[in-house]
């Protein structure tokens, strides 16, 4: 049984209340600094261009911390791409303008800045506003109902526009968290890096943000690949970039991150998923609009079956992938007990979007989105296909020919030209790229009044029945057109990362300190030790270590000077969760020893045994309490840890 398995067996139609504690806040916090000296210490990451003083926000991985990050990559792949038969691709970072002018990220991919008005130090606006209030709720001794007055703001601070956001500033009396000069003016300040492509500069694009619209620019490829068939997924893992306000919190907030994306393509008509009955039982923390409304804590005794039924969450495809990723969040080491699921309140969505929820982690940094889930109706590819004129649908099949009525818009363009004038393009544009459905709508509400209003950008104009007219005909067809709707979970991986290594960090004591990863994410699954340094034992070393290497299994070999008990601690403290020692016995027996990082246990296992072992643990097959169960004890010299 793999891993994915076994966490399914474990859960399925129970309530999500698994045997490990919730961590709070405040000890995650405690640790803290113990965590950040064991990073930087065993070079887990860095700040990148150190040697130069750094750059905020970017980050480089050192070996360990690249090798959790390759290991959470494969888990995801493994849980996503290959359990659900996802294509997955890989698209470019640098990206036309017209793509994101298309995606509306040129007018609107911004957060609101504020400026220090004798420095010009800029600062995120609702990050700002959010840690102002934490620190007066932390320092207490507020007016009756003042708290709670408190924790409504802050949960609002998310969507709110400008003059609104300068406006609570003020009331606030929020000053530079540096100087206590006052503020500038909230003002939009666009996320993305901004570049030209090729020698003329005037061919400009940008850093991607997402992978996401790599992935709808290939929507009609995608689908031919696919044999036209629907749903669909397509996955995708790489580099985003976002030029932060103010990044901090390490890998919580950079300029450059790892994201790994699913596009789930589905009929806007059939939004169920075959799968969602195998989780429908599952209660997860559902922070609902209601609950942040309302002020009370996430809904934990409603099935995801009864939540999509009530519509809390919007579809069964929506709640198969927030069932997912709770699970996969699990399964890389982060404690079930410390994530909840935010519904983004109806001000804060996005437009286009029918539902989204953020799956958070509770970090020493508070709560932090590391995914979001979020049903996006057709907005992209009708946007894309829009600007490009090129269709991006999918067909549903008839099994016999079907009589249905096909719109047919005329413009009469030279009028339109007189009428518009600059803006006649555009309108004309937006028209040809309505959907019959649109078309019908529009015909209509002409058949209604003499004019209507559409919205062209950020433009709103009158269409009369003198500038269109519409010819309606019947035709027998075989298939019907439609545009696919797009649920899209979307993974932070480092701040996934950065929660993982909150979480799984143990303290023995303060001087010996570790990180408990599941093996299946550690950097490496094995350490191996010849107990002295003797030339007799290397031959074993290498025999085990070549076993090792067969199946796949990442290990190290310390035959450094050092007493066995520090050469422990070294492997320990990077999270190696087993160690193979070759003692005394080995050269007679052939036999080693086998230690488990948490337990400090280790058993007496024969040299032929001991590599499969290893890998049985590794996927998941067996447990630690299997190995004790099967194979003798082994008790080290009194005192040999400390050594």
């Amino acid at each position: 049984m793999c891993i994915r398995d076994s966490i399914n067996a474990e859960y399925m139609g129970k309530r999500m209340e698994p045997a490990s504690q919730t961590i709070d806040k405040s000890v995650l916090l405690t640790r803290r600094k113990f965590l950040e000296d064991l990073l930087k210490r065993r070079f887990f990451y860095t700040n990148a261009f150190s040697i130069y003083g750094g750059v905020a926000g970017l980050y480089d991985y050192g070996p360990p911390g690249c090798a959790v990050k390759t290991n959470v990559e494969a888990l995801w792949r493994e849980f996503f791409v290959l359990e659900d038969d996802m294509l997955e691709i890989s698209c470019t970072n640098l990206t036309p303008e017209v793509v994101f002018q298309a995606s509306g990220h040129v007018e609107r991919f911004n957060d609101l800045i504020v400026r220090d008005v004798k420095n010009s130090t800029g600062f995120r606006a609702d990050k700002l506003v959010t840690e102002f209030i934490d620190k007066q709720i932390e320092k207490g001794n507020l007016p009756p109902g003042r708290k709670e007055e408190l924790e409504k703001i802050a949960r609002s601070v998310d969507g709110m526009k400008a003059d609104a956001m300068t406006n609570l500033i003020k009331e606030l009396g929020i000053k530079s968290p540096d100087t206590g000069n006052d503020l500038s003016e909230a003002v939009e300040f666009n996320l993305m890096f901004s570049t030209q492509i090729g020698p003329t500069g005037t061919f400009k694009g940008y850093l991607r943000p997402e992978t996401a619209q790599g992935i709808f620019v290939n929507f009609r490829r995608l689908i031919e690949y696919n044999g036209g068939r629907m749903p669909f997924a397509c996955a995708q893992i790489g580099l985003g970039f976002r030029n932060e306000i103010a990044p901090r919190a390490g890998l919580l907030r950079v300029r450059e991150f790892q994201m790994a994306e699913i596009e789930h393509f589905v009929d806007p008509l059939a939004k169920n998923h075959p799968k969602f009955g195998n989780y429908a039982s599952y209660r997860l923390p559902l922070y609902s609009q209601q609950c942040q409304t309302e002020g009370t804590d996430p809904v934990r005794d409603l099935s995801l079956g009864d939540a999509v039924a009530q519509k809390i969450i919007d579809n069964e495809t929506l709640g198969y992938f927030i069932c997912r990723t709770y699970l996969f969040l699990v399964a890389c080491g982060i404690n079930p007990n410390n994530i909840r699921f935010r519904q983004h309140q109806k001000d804060e969505m996005a437009h286009y979007a029918t539902d989204c929820w953020d799956a958070e982690i509770e970090t020493s940094y508070g709560w932090v989105e590391c995914v979001g889930i979020a049903d996006r109706s057709a907005y992209d590819l009708t946007s894309h296909s829009r600007v490009s004129k090129v269709e991006l649908v999918a067909a549903r099949k008839f099994t016999a020919a079907r009589q249905v009525e096909v719109v047919t818009l005329i413009m009469d363009k030279g009028k339109m030209g007189k009428e518009f004038k600059a803006d006649n393009r555009a309108i004309q544009e937006y028209l040809e790229g309505l959907s019959d459905a649109e078309k019908r709508e529009l015909q209509k509400a002409l058949a209604e009044k003499e004019s209507t209003t559409i919205q062209v950008g950020e433009k709103s104009f009158t269409i009369t029945r003198e500038l269109v007219k519409f010819e309606v005909k019947e035709q027998n067809v075989m298939e019907e057109k439609f545009v696919p709707n797009v649920i899209e979970p979307s993974f932070g991986i480092g701040r996934i990362i950065y929660a993982l290594f909150e979480h799984r960090f143990k303290m023995r004591d303060e001087r010996r300190t570790y990180i408990d990863f599941p093996p299946k994410v550690a950097p490496i699954k094995v350490s191996i030790f010849p107990v002295v340094a003797n030339p007799e034992y290397r031959v074993f070393v290498e025999e085990i270590r070549k076993s090792l290497k067969r199946l796949g299994i990442s290990c190290k070999v310390d035959d450094s000077g050092s007493s066995i008990g520090r050469r422990y601690a070294r492997t320990d403290e990077i999270g190696i969760p087993f160690a193979i020692t070759v003692d005394n016995l080995t050269p007679t027996e052939k036999t080693v020893t086998l230690r488990e990082l948490n337990t400090l246990k280790q058993v007496r296992i024969s040299n032929s045994q001991v590599a499969q072992v290893v890998w049985d643990l590794v996927e998941g097959n067996i447990t630690w309490n299997d190995v004790t169960a099967t194979y003798k004890a082994f008790e080290l010299e009194v005192g040999a840890e400390d050594a």
